[in-house]
């Protein structure tokens, strides 16, 4: 029999109907029962794969001695202190140029001289501790002193410079003013250049070009001749008002309040014995001729329960400012120079 006279079998019509709703929805759920454990298996395989060879490759840390006797782990040990001998012309011959310059009696020796109290004191107060002997030092200090350079984390340079921009008091006319550039013989500018050459003729400066070298330069104008050519070094500052980026930043410098120039206030920390509801005294015409602080002179100094008033630098007036801010409810502190003041301590 030929192909063409085989009986052929019937193609499925392809309008049979469908299987029933109950048949798909089992035949699906057979796929999903049987795909379910293919792919949780897959999954803890390689959950299992990627355990193992972390396990194998990442060494695991050896416990240290103490960690494996129960011991806590010891603090870090605190860092080595090099004090510089600096020449006396920047330090203690700094406050003879500033009591020479006022006329005041001028100590023969270093021992007898007290430092001219003032908010920027803590140069001052950071040489007096680090001179001390080390048999007078606590065991528990936050740092060790060394007499060894090529031992020492860093090296503290005690220059007076917030004083020494001070040294020439300003008289009438302007003849003399801060910085040097009057008529008398200590000039501030050349202190500060004298100082930078002392230190780039330092082995320890040169070696890390002054990164580790740690410097007071607490006046917001202090050591403004030659900032750029020390701005390596770990700047103790109170704030960055007047420094740029590239010059201090807290990434490598250290903030210092200033120092305490009124008496701490010992009564109870209430509001019953405080009379005004705010409270300034201060220089009205401050930076960039006033502008802030004449505007909330006119806008509060006619406010009931306000009390805003003009003072200058004189003892009376630190006088009358603490007992105003003893007994204000709010104390109020507008910007001056620089974004820090003394009246916040």
């Amino acid at each position: 029999m030929s192909d063409r006279t085989k009986p052929r079998k019937p193609k499925p019509s392809s309008s049979s109907p469908p299987p029933s709703p109950t048949i798909a929805l089992t035949l699906k759920m057979a796929r999903r029962s049987l795909l379910k454990p293919t792919l949780a298996t897959a999954f803890l395989s390689l959950l299992f794969l990627y355990a193992l060879f972390h396990t194998l490759l990442t060494p695991s840390p050896s416990p240290s001695p103490s960690a494996a006797i129960g011991l806590s782990p010891s603090p870090p040990s605190a860092p080595k202190i090099y004090l510089y001998d600096l020449p006396s012309k920047f330090t203690y011959g700094v406050v003879r140029s500033y009591l020479r310059a006022r006329g005041s009696p001028v100590p023969a020796n270093d021992a007898d001289i007290r430092y001219p109290g003032h908010q920027h004191s803590a140069e001052w107060w950071l040489l007096s501790d680090l001179a001390r002997s080390p048999t007078a030092r606590s065991p528990n200090s936050p740092l060790r002193l060394t007499l060894d350079p090529d031992e020492a984390d860093l090296f503290y340079v005690p220059f007076f410079s917030s004083l020494s921009l001070v040294v020439n008091p300003i008289r009438p006319g302007g003849s003399d003013i801060p910085g040097g550039g009057g008529s008398t013989a200590y000039s501030d500018e050349g202190t500060q250049e004298e100082l930078v050459e002392w230190l780039e003729g330092q082995e320890y400066w040169r070696r890390n070009r002054g990164r580790d070298h740690v410097i007071v330069c607490q006046d917001p104008n202090a050591l403004y001749r030659v900032i750029d050519r020390v701005r390596n070094a770990v700047l103790l500052v109170s704030d960055f008002g007047r420094l740029r980026a590239d010059q201090a930043s807290l990434i490598k410098d250290v903030i210092l309040p200033y120092s305490h120039r009124i008496n701490s206030y010992k009564r109870d920390v209430g509001v019953e014995g405080r009379h005004s509801l705010l409270f300034f005294m201060g220089n009205r015409y401050r930076k960039e001729g006033g502008k802030v602080r004449d505007t909330l002179f006119q806008i509060l100094e006619d406010e009931k329960d306000v009390v805003i008033k003009h003072g200058t630098q004189s003892r009376e007036s630190r006088r009358m400012a603490t007992q105003g801010m003893h007994s204000s409810k709010f104390c109020l502190h507008p910007a001056g120079d620089t974004p820090s003041a003394c009246r916040y301590y």
